[in-house]
């Protein structure tokens, strides 16, 4: 059989059209053998093939992908090609394709997230049997009672009569029509509309020029298909709203001292009383590292593919316990219920204890049924490893794997060995089988739950994982366990932020095709419909610290062009190693951080140097040797000091790369702040300065499009949730388009705006592949930020909400209500906010205690995420005037 293969797009000088697919001629999906297509005229590109016999019993799917000059791929964002050969005789297929833009906003729409919020009508197509044409069409915005139609000139198409317009049939995301086009006829124009099975009537025809279609003679052993994109609607009206809470924030009164899966049923059932289509939530994996409340940071991962323990309802397992248990479960739920904020260690303590005790009851028969085996199956590749992982670390009590006696070294074979059955250690690590299934199963029931109600469920990948995590256990190559990730200084931490995370090997990584990504990505649509990218700018470049030092300020951006040494002689700029490298410290330097401390500071510290200033003794060279020096101090005299020595070892202008043999250097963030630049002569500083804003602002640009185009396209084309992007901080020019190509959805924030000519975002200017939000977790809400800067909160009041006069100091309910509103009416496609900002438009239901609502302190490494909604879902649900006030602004926003 012969397939003729036409692609309707226009090329650049350089560019070439390829077509990969699962048969030989095609490659068999492998890029690198793909067939190339030729160049028919500025409208077409063209390849023929023929295929066996055999191949056209099959279902031959394929897609097309872009080569630019300098060898650069670009996918398109069509998933759904498919050629079922269902007419007998047929001997030869001519294709008609459009090219599906990855940026188009239908593509949105084809993702599983809307799978349940847009329904169409079915009913079957007006197909003919002796047809020539197949028309496929996608239309992914119709909503109830709509379907597609095809009028058209001549009689096949009915002649343009709109009484009796041909109807399509869905065929997974298609709609499809078989027509017999006569072959008397040289052109047929025809265009698709919607039909409404309800009204019996076509309501509205596609925009745009009519359709053409070529007609050669008739051809009873020959096919055309045609491909014809998207039903031309508008496609940028449709909005929605949602609401963000961690799991753990959530209150009810059947779960034990913390949110949990089954609560997020109450969850849906508030959200459609209240109108909400979307529920955001943190990240839910098992973060049990040091058994302490700082394992209640949810980004620290020991696994990126397990549950954390602390979701699990114990009630819904229970049945066996004990008497005496039973009586202090519910003791224990009573008092940790009403604890205002979350009590992460005995929950976390009192949780596993429990759990243990009903894996000894229920373990055995639990893991002997067809549901776990057939878990077991598809989760294997991670579970086993996170079972004996977790197995060791309680054995060694540490995660730290490299201080493990043994074991330090993942050794599959042991890991098999360890898991079997007859293995001493079973029954310890099957307990970690029992926990991972019945998680899996509440998660899986909550979000079965909300599709029921029309419901969807977002979740939140971090940019990292923990470094005494499973994964890193299991692949160190595929981590740069010397570097930490973290983020350049901002307005709200002035000394960066170190989150401690490895950075990842990204060549190591795309070696085997980024498997471990797409494995985490597809094990997230497990129980996600769409979901964010923590940090997206980490796909980009990755704030990276060595992890000699704490704080952030020490970092640079990995990848990144380096300043070659000779470009300093080229600015006019003297290179003075010692001087541009080197810690500057003088005693005026000394005075002005320490003040009355800095003599004790140069005796104990410090020594002389050539220059007449003084080096760092090589005992405090670097942040983590002062940070050791100081850990078992808490008194504030010692913590400025520990702070100045910080400030001390970051007083510097350039790091060296490594391995460039001083010949490559890397400029600190903010050196302009540094006293080692304001001692520097006006000339140098010029100079330096010029050097530094093309260093960060200029030359990098392109360098990081192409890192995030190897890595974002495959990634994102690994899963059909619906992708969002965390894409605040120092964004490159170059993120807004990379992001637009790959229709990831970008965030919003009215106090952040990404102009930084603009004080406040406003919400009107969004564009539609946004989510808008007036605060994250990692923010204060909008109550706490009105008190935080009067200057800005009289700017805000006057500029952005129009009022006269000064600004209220504390936040009104009505100033809640007009900045929910403005992001409600909001162009762009989703609106989401935290509980806490909603409640602020209530007088009756804002908390008291502003400061206890905040989530996160990302200025602060050692938060305690015990964050707590003040009310139980239970009461929320019967708050009819809150709720149908809410509703109504949702509704009237259209919404």
């Amino acid at each position: 059989m012969r397939l003729r293969f036409n692609l309707r797009y226009k090329t650049n000088y350089g560019q070439s059209l390829w077509i990969v697919g699962n048969t030989d001629v095609l490659g068999n999906d492998d890029i690198t053998v793909a067939l190339p297509m030729n160049y028919l005229n500025d409208e077409f590109w063209q390849a023929d093939v023929k295929i066996k016999k055999s191949d056209s019993d099959i279902e031959i799917s394929y897609r097309y992908f872009l080569k630019n000059e300098d060898g650069e791929i670009i996918q398109e964002g069509e998933k759904d090609r498919l050629l079922t050969i269902d007419k007998k005789g047929v001997q030869e297929i001519e294709i008609l394709d459009y090219w599906n833009y990855t940026g188009e906003f239908e593509n949105s729409f084809s993702t599983i997230a809307f799978s349940t919020l847009l329904c169409s009508d079915k009913l079957k197509g007006d197909h003919d049997k002796h047809y020539t044409h197949l028309f496929k069409l996608k239309a992914p915005v119709l909503q109830a009672n709509e379907v597609v139609c095809i009028v058209g000139s001549g009689d096949s198409l009915g002649n343009w009569n709109e009484q009796t317009p041909l109807k399509l049939e869905k065929e997974g995301n298609w709609w499809v029509i078989k027509l017999h086009i006569k072959d008397e006829i040289n052109t047929v124009a025809y265009k698709y509309a919607v039909y409404n099975t309800k009204e019996n009537k076509l309501t509205r025809y596609e925009t745009g020029d009519n359709r053409l279609l070529h007609i050669t003679k008739e051809d009873k052993k020959k096919l055309v298909l045609l491909h014809d994109g998207f039903i031309r609607l508008p496609n940028n009206t449709w909005k929605g709203s949602g609401i963000a809470i961690p799991v753990f924030s959530l209150r009810s009164h059947n779960s034990l001292g913390v949110g949990e899966f089954a609560d997020i049923k109450l969850l849906v059932d508030w959200a459609n009383k209240a109108g909400i289509k979307l529920i955001q939530i943190l990240p839910v994996n098992d973060t049990i590292s040091s058994f302490t409340w700082h394992d209640s940071y949810p980004y620290s991962a020991i696994s990126a593919f397990a549950l954390h323990p602390l979701y699990i309802n114990i009630n819904a397992i229970g049945e066996g316990l004990n008497t005496k248990l039973t009586d202090l479960l519910y003791e224990k739920q009573k008092e940790l219920n009403e604890s205002e904020v979350m009590q992460y260690e005995e929950v976390i303590d009192l949780k596993l204890m429990l759990l243990k005790e009903l894996h000894v009851l229920h373990g055995e028969a639990c893991l002997a049924t067809k549901g776990f085996k057939q878990y077991y199956r598809e989760n294997k590749h991670w579970l086993d490893a996170y079972a004996t992982f977790c197995y060791y670390r309680d054995v060694y009590k540490t995660a730290d794997f490299k201080g493990w006696e043994a074991n330090s070294v993942f050794d599959k074979e042991e890991i098999k060995k360890l898991c079997a059955k007859k293995s001493p250690a079973y029954p310890e690590i099957s307990f970690y089988f029992f926990v991972q299934y019945k998680l899996h199963l509440q998660l899986k029931d909550a979000v079965d739950y909300a599709h029921s109600k029309g419901v969807v469920i977002k979740g939140d990948i971090p940019i990292g994982i923990s470094r005494n995590s499973c994964d890193a256990w299991m692949a160190p190559d595929l981590y740069n366990m010397e570097w930490q990730a973290g983020a350049p200084p901002d307005d709200f931490t002035a000394a960066g932020q170190n989150w401690g995370f490895p950075t990842y090997n990204w060549k190591a990584m795309q070696a085997d095709g980024f498997a471990w990504w797409k494995q985490r990505f597809q094990h997230m649509a497990n129980y996600f419909d769409a979901f964010r990218i923590d940090h997206i700018l980490g796909f980009f470049r990755i704030w990276s610290i060595p992890v000699t030092e704490v704080q952030g300020i020490m970092g640079r951006f990995v990848p990144c062009i380096p300043v070659h040494i000779n470009e300093f002689g080229e600015n006019g700029i003297w290179f003075d190693y010692e001087r541009f490298c080197q810690p500057f410290i003088t005693d005026e330097v000394l005075i002005e951080v320490f003040d009355n401390k800095s003599d004790y500071v140069k005796t104990e510290f410090l020594q002389t140097n050539e220059q007449g200033g003084y080096n760092l003794k090589p005992a405090f060279s670097t942040q983590k040797q002062v940070e050791k020096h100081f850990v078992d101090s808490n008194a504030e005299e010692d913590i400025k000091l520990k702070e100045g020595l910080y400030n001390l070892i970051s007083n510097v202008l350039l790091f060296e790369q490594e391995g460039s043999y001083g010949q490559e250097f890397h400029f600190r963030i903010a050196i302009e702040k540094t006293s080692s630049f304001k001692h520097l002569i006006p000339h140098v500083q010029e100079k330096l300065n010029g050097l530094y804003l093309n260093y960060f602002y200029q030359r990098q640009d392109d360098f990081w499009y192409k890192e995030a185009m190897h890595k974002l396209p495959l990634l994102k084309a690994a899963t059909n949730m619906l992708v969002c992007g965390e894409d605040l901080g120092m964004v490159p020019h170059c993120v807004p388009d990379v992001m637009k190509q790959l229709g990831i959805l970008s965030l919003e924030i009215q106090r952040m705006p990404k102009n930084p000519e603009k004080a406040f975002f406003i919400p009107d200017e969004a564009p539609y592949l946004s989510v808008i939000t007036p605060s994250t977790h990692d923010m204060s809400t909008v109550r706490g930020w009105w008190q935080e800067d009067y200057s800005t909160t009289q700017s805000f009041y006057n500029k952005v909400l129009g009022q006269h006069g000064a600004a209220p100091t504390a936040c009104e309910s009505w100033i809640s209500r007009a900045l929910v509103l403005q992001h409600l009416y909001s162009p762009a496609m989703w609106s989401i906010f935290q509980l806490q900002d909603l409640f602020g438009m209530s007088d009756s239901l804002r908390r008291n205690d502003i400061a206890i609502e905040r989530i996160n302190n990302p200025a602060n490494p050692k938060h305690y995420w015990q964050y707590r909604m003040h009310i139980y879902l239970e009461q929320l649900l019967r708050e009819d005037s809150f709720n149908n006030e809410l509703k109504g602004y949702i509704q009237n926003s259209g919404r």
